[in-house]
């Protein structure tokens, strides 16, 4: 499954070629043409004339594909599809062997759909540069390529286009900004919270004190908690009883209070400051903004620039493993 996945994460960056298929003849393969280059092909919808990709220029392609000889799907555009489309966005560079799947799309335009046969050991070895086939190859496989396209461009259009949303990420990122600590101040006189933020921006309020002393920056830490946006929605915990009640349950996951080391940048860093101000069984409400939160990423359902409020217990701690010891540094 890791080497499949990797062909996934790859596929967008394959190399795409201008060449001439030449002249056609009877292919070993039904209903498919064999072209001069070795290549096998079938047109489904095939524009005559239609304008086709140059070297550099960008397409969206949905794709799907599996060995010739099974009907297991190895790789699908969808899991590449950054809007839900099914289509992948490929850049359009050389290709790789002569016959090769870039031959193929080079003799596509927009709108048509094609199915191409290929060597497996060529597009594994040449186009993907693997070391070795995968274990689900033998050598002497063809791949089929079920292909449609949907767009091409070129790069001028698509750096343009990246520019525009970049642009408009930034304007939307600002806006988000600008509304959070309006958004605060009304959470905090909507519940009548008269507490003073730390220096960080954090807001502690203890609900029930604890004993003992507080852990240090390496204790291991055994934390129950309930995460929400300022208007209440429980987005993860800890608790099993609050998921059911609050519709997150997850029956994949397990429901017990959560365990880490303190400090090491494993959570959000307002998370490590309240953490260290509470003892062995004490409850607390933590009030995070961005800034020692996600900040101006997105986090699941947490949108950018959101302050989050955890109801927190600190189950339990103990020590850390000791510090590793540094090597000295040898003179030169």
């Amino acid at each position: 499954m890791k080497k499949i996945n990797s062909l996934i994460i790859a596929l967008p960056a394959l190399s795409l070629l201008v060449s001439s298929c030449g002249k056609g003849s009877d292919s070993k393969f039904e209903g498919y043409t064999r072209a001069e280059n070795g290549l096998h092909y079938k047109f489904f919808n095939h524009t005559e004339g239609g304008a086709t990709p140059k070297i550099g220029d960008f397409l969206l392609l949905n794709y799907q594909f599996k060995l010739q000889s099974k009907d297991s799907v190895l790789m699908d555009s969808k899991a590449n599809s950054s809007d839900g489309s099914g289509y992948a966005e490929i850049n359009l560079q050389r290709s790789t062997f002569s016959g090769s799947l870039e031959d193929g799309i080079m003799m596509l335009s927009k709108g048509d759909s094609a199915s191409f046969i290929i060597s497996a050991d060529s597009f594994f070895l040449k186009t993907m540069g693997m070391n070795e086939l995968p274990k689900f190859v033998n050598k002497g496989d063809f791949l089929q390529a079920n292909m449609k396209v949907g767009e091409i461009m070129t790069k001028d259009v698509v750096d343009a286009r990246r520019q525009k949303q970049m642009e408009e990420r930034q304007v939307k990122m600002q806006e988000l900004a600008s509304q959070e600590q309006p958004a605060l101040d009304k959470y905090l006189a909507d519940n009548k919270i008269t507490t003073k933020a730390n220096e960080s921006g954090l807001i502690l309020i203890m609900q029930k004190k604890g004993t003992g002393p507080s852990p240090k920056k390496g204790d291991m830490v055994e934390v129950n908690y309930v995460g929400m946006l300022l208007d209440g929605t429980v987005f993860d915990t800890s608790i099993e009883s609050v998921a059911k009640e609050k519709n997150t349950f997850n029956p994949q996951r397990p429901y017990e209070p959560i365990k880490f080391p303190l400090g090491q940048g494993q959570v959000i860093p307002g998370w490590d400051e309240g953490l260290a101000l509470l003892n062995k069984g004490a409850k607390a409400k933590f009030i995070i903004p961005s800034k020692i939160g996600y900040g101006e990423n997105a986090a699941g359902p947490i949108p950018p620039f959101s302050t989050l409020v955890f109801e927190v217990e600190l189950v339990n701690f103990s020590a850390g493993p000791p510090p590793q010891p540094q090597g000295q540094v040898q003179p030169k």
